[in-house]
């Protein structure tokens, strides 16, 4: 379907960016400096396809994408020229692991999200040599076809549509020996921390008798919302406007701050529900 040209135009309009209004409500610069290998980060994003997934997931994450560091970062010789050989870009760019629609699994910079709204979703106690396992497993799945299909049973399967025809319903679990070579972004970075035992959002079983058990999560159910409800993930916020020292907040930016002071009645009204609040400079207003 995708491969003709009406597939490709559907791709380009499910794909398609919408403007944003405001600023995103954090400080990308801080983020590209504290980020480390292995971190996921959650993408809001801004597309129609985002806007499904995030009807389907009941969370305001569509996307997840797994951090890989720079190239120099990457220990195994081999994955390290494969990286190389496959980014164009300059050695020091931070560089993230990703499957898109339309493109498959590839590997970008992290500066392509630099306007968007992110939290990091950060793996507790992974070891220095385990993450770089869990880079080398997720490098080896570039070039993966995006699974649409896999999206839109993903959807049959978590909407109470009961009422289906059984011909209409999800196939998710079905085998299907040609679906391997297709992947979406969650169940490529689940696969990855998988291949060391990691959990992300297991199921966990009280049992009288045989004590606690943990099953995993089938790759094919995982979301972008799983990394940031999971407790093996610690979540990471860097604000746009940061409250960093005690106190600080009584300095925020905010445009009502001089009504006291005889502010113009415009400049200083509250704004109304329904109203387009404006960007925030970084300046006082003092």
């Amino acid at each position: 379907m995708l491969n003709n040209p009406l597939g490709s135009w559907i791709v380009r309009w499910l794909t398609k960016e919408q403007p944003r209004k405001h600023p995103a409500p954090c400080d990308f610069e801080r983020i590209c400096h504290e980020i480390q290998p292995c971190d996921v980060l959650l993408i809001e994003g801004r597309s129609r396809v985002s806007e499904v997934i995030r009807v389907i997931t009941q969370s305001p994450w569509s996307h997840s994408i797994l951090y890989l560091g720079r190239i120099h970062d990457i220990q195994n010789e081999a994955v390290r020229e494969r990286v190389s050989r496959m980014y164009e870009g300059k050695p020091s760019d931070p560089l993230v692991l990703e499957a898109m629609l339309g493109e498959g699994v590839i590997v970008c910079s992290l500066e392509k999200y630099y306007q968007e709204h992110i939290r990091i979703c950060r793996p507790r106690g992974l070891t220095f040599v385990d993450k770089q396992r869990v880079v080398n497993h997720a490098i080896s799945e570039v070039g993966k076809d995006y699974h649409l299909r896999q999206l839109l049973d993903l959807a049959r399967l978590l909407l109470p549509w009961s009422f289906l025809p059984r011909r209409w319903r999800s196939v998710l679990f079905e085998h299907n020996v040609k679906e391997n070579t297709k992947t979406v972004c969650s169940t490529v970075i689940f696969n990855a921390f998988s291949s060391v035992s990691f959990p992300v959002l297991p199921t966990i079983i009280l049992d009288g008798d045989t004590g606690m058990r943990m099953f995993r999560l089938d790759p094919r159910l995982a979301v972008p919302r799983d990394f940031d409800y999971s407790p093996y993930f610690d979540i990471i916020k860097y604000p746009l406007v940061p409250i960093d020292e005690s106190g600080f907040y009584r300095d925020l930016p905010w445009a009502n701050e001089n009504a006291e002071e005889g502010a113009d009645d415009d400049q200083a009204a509250a704004i109304k529900p329904g109203e387009d609040l404006p960007a925030w400079t970084g300046e006082s207003g003092n």
